[in-house]
């Protein structure tokens, strides 16, 4: 029963890609819908790619499991600054400064604000290299999610999800992803209502269930041993790259382009963050929930007798819910995975055909070759993320972290002080995202190897995986100081070129969205 269900789900996808491949047939179709997704979709679009598997099993587990309730703080920061914020104060100016710069990616925004072909080549990078990793970590938690409900064996899941993923969105591009988001976004809120009210069922309801979690035995503290990284700056860390992290990420942003114009951004705003909230608690709840379910004796093991943190989930959903209502959340999490996956896919292949290889907008032969290019790209990218994941290179969360710490180091500075300050200078840019990049590697080796014994390799590799967060969280914040130092000491644009990319002192609201529709 299970598998057909899941059978139907994925003849439905594959459906919508058929459809959507009608309408794709240049670049801008394929990366950004041409500019003409209404807030519904777009807001679906955005609240989808946000939160996928590794929220629903890398970081509920160890993080429901590592924090309890604390966790709570992640959701509120999701919540309000992730997705309320972001759309309040990005979405708007991203909106009308890429129409005016005829950007679609990052970088090539970052290097027609700044005009700079290295600062382009070097985002397209970044990006290509460093969502590689969150990826595979999306790709693990289907497995280990369809191995423990359906009974597929790890490797078959991974292979499964993986062709879904590239052959729908090799077809249709950024419609087929939209169109099946707003899908997917209502099987995501029905799947977490199902899962947050039966399994506080099992606990005498959710408020019962809410007081048995903050009683100080199934309420884990923050306190650290002597030399470790203390628990409450881990968790700020966690909340700094989760909430800020999406301010930057190539693949969120993206969301901001392909909205129809800036007057559906206020109604999109609304109904993102009400996604956000519902989906972010739920998934966080959970996770806390395992103290009620398991202890330090039942909780799954890894051979070595640590915690198997990727296990919590997947083990916790198989023995304490009936089939149908596994398959309920098996679902919400697959249509969560699908659309981030999808987002990722389409973002670094378009870092390479767009920007590497130079293939933007232009004669109607180019385009199409470009959008061939992407399509073969995205099939790559799916197939190095499937290597990583088979491999199990490292757990879900660590994979998740580093990846977000690092690409949100490297963009978060250059993006918004580009988008709203006109003294931001090419060489401020290029030193912020250079910097970002350097402390997020930096800070995650040299802690790991000061801050353990000498040749005991096992402590220098666990030291520095608890430095994942805190590298990330410096390497978002550092940067904002470097670039308006670097800038005020540097050559500023010419103001023709400003004034291309902020618009005319005089231009309003009104103007800017009759201009952009």
């Amino acid at each position: 029963m299970g598998i057909t269900i899941v059978v139907l789900y994925v003849i439905a996808m594959l459906l919508i890609g058929y459809v959507s491949i009608r309408r794709t047939k240049t670049v801008g179709d394929f990366f950004i819908g041409n500019r003409s997704l209404g807030p519904w979709m777009s807001a679906f679009a955005y609240g989808t790619t946000y939160f996928s598997a590794v929220l629903f099993v890398g970081y509920a587990g160890k993080l429901g499991w590592g924090f309890g309730l604390h966790t709570m703080w992640i959701v509120v920061g999701n919540a309000v600054v992730g997705s309320l914020l972001a759309w309040a104060i990005l979405a708007a100016p991203t909106r009308r400064m890429t129409a005016r710069l005829k950007a679609m990616t990052l970088p090539e925004f970052l290097g027609a604000r700044y005009g700079s072909r290295f600062l382009k080549a070097f985002a397209a990078v970044i990006i290509f290299v460093f969502l590689v990793p969150y990826s595979s970590s999306v790709y693990m938690g289907l497995g280990y999610l369809f191995e423990k409900i359906l009974g597929l064996d790890y490797t078959t899941a991974l292979v499964f999800v993986a062709a879904l993923t590239g052959v729908y969105l090799a077809m249709g591009g950024y419609f087929a992803i939209a169109i099946s988001d707003f899908a997917r976004g209502i099987v995501e809120l029905f799947g977490v209502i199902v899962m947050v009210l039966f399994l506080t069922a099992k606990k005498g309801g959710f408020i019962a269930a809410t007081a048995a979690l903050a009683a100080p035995g199934n309420a884990p503290g923050l306190a650290t041993k002597p030399g470790q990284i203390p628990g409450w700056l881990t968790l700020a860390s966690l909340v700094l790259i989760t909430s800020f992290g999406p301010w930057a990420m190539p693949q969120m942003v993206q969301k901001f382009y392909s909205i129809r114009s800036t007057l559906d951004i206020k109604r999109a705003m609304t109904i993102a963050f009400i996604f956000s909230v519902f989906i972010a608690f739920g998934a966080y709840y959970t996770g806390a929930l395992t103290h009620l379910f398991f202890t330090n004796d039942t909780v799954p093991k890894l051979a070595s007798g640590g915690v198997d943190f990727d296990a919590i989930m997947p083990q916790f959903i198989l023995g304490n819910t009936p089939s149908a209502v596994a398959m309920i959340i098996l679902l919400l999490i697959l249509s969560a995975s699908m659309s981030s996956l999808s987002s990722l896919v389409l973002v670094s292949s378009a870092a390479i055909s767009v920007d590497l290889m130079g293939a933007v907008q232009g004669e109607k032969s180019k385009a199409r070759q470009s959008v061939g290019a992407m399509r073969v790209l995205c099939l790559l990218f799916v197939g190095v993320s499937l290597w990583i994941a088979m491999n199990k290179v490292a757990l879900i969360v660590e994979l998740m972290v580093i990846s977000w710490g690092l690409l949100a180091g490297a963009f978060l500075a250059p993006f918004l002080y580009g988008i709203f300050w006109k003294g931001a200078t090419k060489a401020g840019a290029i030193a912020s995202a250079i910097t970002g990049v350097g402390i997020s590697i930096g800070v995650y080796l040299v802690y790991g190897f000061t801050h353990a014994p000498t040749g005991e390799m096992a402590a220098v590799l666990q030291a520095a995986k608890a430095s994942i967060p805190l590298a990330g969280a410096i390497s978002m914040l550092l940067p904002l100081i470097v670039m308006p130092v670097v800038s005020s000491l540097t050559a500023k644009r010419p103001a023709e070129e400003i004034d291309r990319a902020f618009g005319a002192a005089d231009e309003t609201e009104a103007e800017a969205a009759i201009a952009e529709a």
